[in-house]
């Protein structure tokens, strides 16, 4: 997958303490954390992670507090820098930049946006906005015309000439995305960027992240420790705990099969029929089976199917494209909706 990713990222460390590099693939790297610690005064933040995004993907990282989510989009981004592996963006390994060429690379190639919108009290939206713009050089005339442009897109209109503090936590966040925005990156990296605001808040603001995906088709790496927003958000999820990715999959990958103990623990609460689709639960038809004439395709979320399969006289056939995969019946809903999967 590497030749066709936005991001390929692989085997990447983050170790913090005396001579880290050391730590990197020998056997005290696989101690648990503590122990570790204990043994070398070294924390392993960010363990042997390695993945691919593709160009246009939404591609969550989450985990609870000091799982190393934070600390591996820094690393992605040379915030911090990262003490093995490779980072590569269209061909180029970014840890292998020099400080030049990765200046060069955050103003053009890919943004940040963080839980800390980071705004100039002192300069206006429209300013705010351009910073980016005319770090790089930009003509005023033609930096205030690109934040004009990402304004809009945004839904900041009217609200050009105010200055931060008289914005609400959302607006401001608008204008953090804007900025990050206005420089036409290819990757955008969000540090938990509404980690910060009210629940109703928050969900306007996964909402309108949704739709600038749809309408700009950005590739994504969004960190958060809301699986909730992980599965609004995500095309795929990849679950850390102690610096290291336990699972990465879709978000019914995920709920369907959790790799172990954690992932399921982190999984148990979320309606299944909310987030599975026909294809996790279709069987085989039984030889005394009725088998109504209703079919569904095999993406259908449970949820949004159930009203077609207690209405029909049987079970329905469930397709991918036009090819048969099972059946399915209410009595297999209910056990979805239930708490059961199989």
């Amino acid at each position: 997958m590497s030749n066709t990713s936005a991001i390929s990222v692989r085997n990447l460390w983050q170790v913090f303490g005396p001579n880290p590099e050391k730590i990197v693939d020998s056997p005290d790297a696989a101690l648990p954390r503590a122990e570790l610690r204990e043994k070398t005064g070294n924390t392993a933040a960010v363990r042997e992670v390695s993945f691919d995004v593709a160009p246009g993907e939404v591609f969550v990282v989450m985990g609870l507090s000091g799982s190393g989510k934070s600390t591996l989009v820094r690393c992605l981004t040379r915030l911090i820098e990262p003490t093995a592996g490779s980072v590569v963006m269209n061909g180029e390994d970014v840890l292998k930049a020099s400080e030049s060429r990765l200046r060069e690379l955050r103003r053009t190639q890919f943004s940040m946006v963080f839980q800390n919108f980071g705004l100039l009290p002192h300069r206006k939206v429209i300013d705010n906005i351009a910073f980016s713009l005319e770090v790089n050089g930009v003509a005023k005339d033609k930096r205030h015309a690109r934040a004009r442009e990402v304004i809009e897109l945004v839904g900041l209109e009217g609200f050009e000439q105010a200055f931060p503090e008289q914005l609400s936590g959302g607006m401001q966040q608008r204008v953090g995305l804007a900025r990050a925005l206005a420089v036409d990156p290819e990757v955008m990296f969000l540090d938990e960027p509404f980690s910060a605001l009210d629940p109703l808040i928050r969900r306007d603001m996964q909402t309108e992240v949704i739709r600038l995906h749809q309408e700009l088709g950005k590739t994504m790496i969004f960190i958060t420790h809301d699986l909730d927003e992980a599965i609004k958000l995500g095309d795929r999820i990849a679950i850390m705990r102690d610096g290291a990715v336990v699972q990465m999959g879709t978000a019914e990958d995920l709920i369907a099969n959790p790799a172990d103990d954690y992932v399921a623990e982190f999984t148990r609460d979320v309606p299944k029929s909310h987030v599975l689709t026909l294809r996790t639960i279709a069987r085989p038809a039984r030889a005394d089976e009725k088998v109504s004439t209703t079919t569904l395709p095999s993406s259908t979320v449970i949820r949004d199917s159930t009203k077609h399969i207690l209405a029909a006289d049987g079970s329905v056939t469930v397709l991918d494209g036009n090819n048969p995969v099972g059946v399915v019946n209410a009595q297999d809903v209910l056990r979805v909706i239930g708490g059961g999967i199989n």
